[in-house]
């Protein structure tokens, strides 16, 4: 009053400004059929950082969503063709009772199937009669067949990849001559290769 300038008790309070947490990169997996993963390690800028996860396909066997880092589990696919399942993974910071929340981010667990081979039937020829011709098949489109063969003398191949032609059985001895051919599937995607049971 009248150019009289009284100061009162002062008092103090903050600002606190949280950063933004941040997930770093995860590199994509593919793995077999029954096979295990990779653990996953989630890591960013910001320390205590809490990741939390989702899971868009949880037929590969892992769940649909969980919060810190994901535990090699083995990997489950049923189908004929790959399963490709996208985990999306969200930081998040909590202080003050405020949570403040970053970018996500994305990567992808694929599952290739395991091949098979069907059944073939076993064949007896006459010596210089024709065999016939062997076309393998199988469960998983895109299989690769891969065959040994026991007994070259036949006049077969040691080994050998795909169907296996017509040709004449060869014997030039005095008692039946048995070939076993055996056949391994094998299926390759994104760089793995998953092999199933012989025959």
């Amino acid at each position: 009053n009248a150019g009289t300038t009284c100061t009162g008790t002062p008092i103090t309070f903050t600002i606190t400004v949280n950063p933004t947490p941040t997930v770093n990169a995860v590199a994509n997996q593919v793995v077999c059929n029954g096979a295990p993963t990779t653990a996953v390690t989630f890591s960013g800028a910001v320390p205590g950082t809490v990741f939390n996860w989702t899971n868009n396909t949880t037929s590969i066997g892992l769940a649909a969503s969980g919060t810190g880092n994901i535990a090699s589990f083995n990997a489950v696919n049923t189908t004929n063709a790959p399963v490709v399942a996208t985990i999306t993974v969200t930081p998040s910071y909590t202080n003050g009772g405020v949570t403040c929340t970053g970018a996500s981010r994305t990567f992808t667990i694929t599952v290739n199937p395991t091949p098979t081979v069907n059944t073939v039937a076993n064949q007896v020829v006459c010596n210089g009669a024709p065999t016939t011709a062997v076309n393998f098949t199988g469960f998983v489109p895109g299989t690769v067949y891969n065959w040994t063969n026991s007994n070259t003398s036949i006049g077969l191949a040691a080994s050998g990849t795909g169907n296996i032609a017509s040709f004449n059985g060869v014997n030039t001895g005095i008692v039946p001559a048995v070939a076993t051919i055996t056949v391994t599937p094998t299926y390759t995607n994104g760089g793995v290769t998953c092999t199933g049971a012989p025959i």
